[in-house]
């Protein structure tokens, strides 16, 4: 697996970017950075996808969130967008305390999604319940299929 994983050109710069120390975010310049923060952002978004048949279902694991710190909009008509901040807690200077371990990822978070034609976007809902973010976004129903219109044949 390494083997592959060190030939596959995109793999190895995906991870490239995923492991740029911040400094050397910094010193980069700004199109690139952004760049590199929206490629970690959504690196660092795990989410399932569900279609059902009435809707299609987001589900994202939020822990430690509050729904004002979860942003979900819908973008060109079509791109469902989930995004928000987890911020790290604040420690005062005077407790004279220092991590031993930092393992929880903070930061800002992005997924985006591009819809399908058959789903209503006027039909989209979030709920976030015990640290899990469910959106909801229903489709549209299908046409009725077309009858035949039937002819009387009259006798003459």
């Amino acid at each position: 697996m390494d083997v592959v994983f060190r030939r596959d050109p995109f793999l190895n710069a995906l991870s490239q970017i995923l492991t740029t120390p911040d400094e050397v975010e910094r010193s980069a310049n700004t199109q690139a950075r952004n760049y590199v923060r929206d490629a970690k952002a959504m690196g660092n978004t795990a989410v399932d996808v569900k279609e059902l048949p009435e809707s299609y279902v987001f589900v994202a694991d939020m822990p430690g969130l509050k729904s004002e710190d979860i942003k979900v909009q819908v973008e060109n008509n079509n791109v469902l967008t989930i995004g928000g901040e987890r911020k790290r807690e604040e420690v005062p200077d005077q407790t004279n305390c220092k991590y031993l371990r930092m393992e929880r990822l903070a930061g800002k978070f992005l997924r985006k999604f591009t819809l399908p034609s058959n789903a209503n976007m006027d039909a989209i809902s979030a709920s976030c319940t015990d640290g899990v973010l469910t959106v909801t976004v229903l489709k549209i129903p299908p046409p009725e299929p077309h009858k035949p219109k039937t002819i009387e044949v009259k006798v003459s």
